[in-house]
């Protein structure tokens, strides 16, 4: 899939440092993951290898040849009769957003979901204080599911997320 400038295409190991990189400035400077400490590009090998090893989807969005946002679709739950159900993760390089990368990668991973048999995709959202990830979803058909009130705490805040859900069949 192509955007304006970018093409939507699977991860590969030599992505990761962009990946590891673009996921450390959320760590270490927003509320948008609970993650606390960025992981390393081994713990992204793992992840891509887990991930593609099960037939899910890790992608990228590559912009004048450099990773420029990710993507990837992971269990919801470790329990087996959840093995249908998707959490989606996309993550975006903070000089490459506004240009339709999210949307781009979001209507990618969907779609390669679906085709890996996944039935339904969950989107869990920080409430970071705007709502652009929420109003991504929600153009992607995602629907409300839930609304969880200060069930994190970082940089010295209580967060909410909101739980929204996808059909994928």
């Amino acid at each position: 899939m192509t955007t304006p400038g970018a093409v939507i295409r699977p991860a590969t190991p030599s992505d990761l440092k962009a990946v590891a990189e673009i996921f450390t400035h959320y760590v270490l400077h927003t509320v948008a993951t609970f993650e606390e400490t960025p992981p390393t590009v081994a713990d992204w090998e793992r992840r891509l290898d887990d991930l593609t090893g099960r037939g899910l989807p890790f992608l990228v969005a590559e912009s004048e040849g450099a990773v420029a946002g990710f993507a990837y679709a992971a269990p919801w739950r470790p329990k087996p009769a959840y093995r249908y159900t998707v959490e989606d993760t996309i993550y975006l390089a903070p000089d490459a957003t506004g240009r339709g990368l999210g949307a781009a990668l979001l209507g990618a991973l969907v779609t390669a979901s679906a085709r890996a048999g996944m039935r339904r995709m969950i989107a869990v959202v920080a409430d970071t204080g705007g709502d652009a990830s929420l109003a991504l979803h929600r153009r992607f058909g995602f629907t409300d599911a839930g609304h969880l009130v200060e069930v994190g705490h970082k940089h010295g805040r209580w967060i909410d997320t909101y739980l929204l859900q996808r059909d994928l069949g």
